[in-house]
């Protein structure tokens, strides 16, 4: 994995070999996610590899977001993160001729469930060194504890989803694949205009922001702030700018700016909720 300013290197050749299978073997639909908020598909690329695939035309409308516009949302989010160079999002494209018209296709990504980074304990359970988000009490009345583990791959999506103004990081939003790599998912309704940061990964609140963090912001904002300006993987603001609109970009500048001025992780804001429901 990355480790520090973006650059070419296995990591990245991988990742730009799988967003182009993504946008052009052909693609067969496995399954439909049925718990899915909208249409959501599992399918195949190419007779072997596995994707998500999210028809722009099965979004359920949302009163605070544009008709249209979420699957473009997570090809939007995982630019950002390319950006800032923690590559956790996985692979992510949109794509013009799905089975059921244009949508994001994004590279499935299978959870080992013994290796959860986010979880939901007895109270007198809680993990040594695990930052304790909520208390509350379960349906028989027990006190229960929403936990996170102490990690730096969480920590560096703490930091994403402020950037990105996340509405939905769940529990379930935190995945460990088999081979323990973590990976951040479902980012439709994030980088709106209005504040909305919703998400499990409080721990940090208040806490310094790295400096070796603070550089890839400070490098985030030299690429939103001249429009002419690639990372050294061709990720640009034209890229986003095909999927929010222009308060969107405006919105996400100031962030990246008020997050490198202040030098530390935002605390919840008191005007609403700060902790998506359910959280799993």
């Amino acid at each position: 994995m990355n480790t520090g300013i973006p650059g070419e290197n296995s990591d990245d050749i991988w990742a730009r070999d799988i967003r182009e299978r993504l946008a052009h073997d052909d693609l067969e639909i496995d399954g439909q996610l049925v718990s899915a908020s909208n249409a959501t598909w599992r399918c195949t690329l190419g007779g072997s590899l596995k994707c998500v695939y999210k028809p722009q035309q099965g979004e359920r409308p949302l009163w605070d977001f544009p008709d249209g516009t979420l699957s473009g949302r997570e090809v939007a989010a995982h630019h950002v993160d390319r950006m800032l160079g923690f590559d956790l999002i996985p692979p992510t494209i949109w794509r013009d001729d799905g089975p059921a018209g244009p949508g994001m296709c994004q590279l499935w990504v299978t959870e080992d469930p013994a290796h959860r980074l986010v979880d939901v304990v007895s109270a007198d359970e809680v993990p040594p060194d695990w930052h304790q988000v909520l208390s509350a009490e379960d349906a028989s009345g027990r006190p229960v504890a929403l936990v996170h583990a102490d990690d730096q791959r969480l920590q560096h999506m703490a930091l994403l989803d402020a950037v990105i103004n996340n509405g939905d990081r769940k529990g379930g939003h935190v995945i460990t694949d088999d081979t323990g790599r973590v990976w951040a998912i479902d980012h439709g309704v994030s980088l709106a205009s209005e504040p909305k940061l919703r998400t499990v990964l409080w721990g940090w609140a208040g806490e310094s922001i790295h400096a070796q963090d603070v550089r890839r912001l400070q490098q985030l904002l030299t690429i939103l702030e001249d429009d002419d300006r690639n990372t050294k993987d061709g990720t640009s603001v034209a890229e986003l700018a095909a999927f929010v609109n222009a308060d969107e970009l405006v919105a996400l500048t100031a962030r990246v700016r008020a997050l490198i001025d202040s030098g530390r992780y935002p605390f919840p804001h008191q005007e609403w909720p700060a902790i998506p429901w359910p959280v799993f």
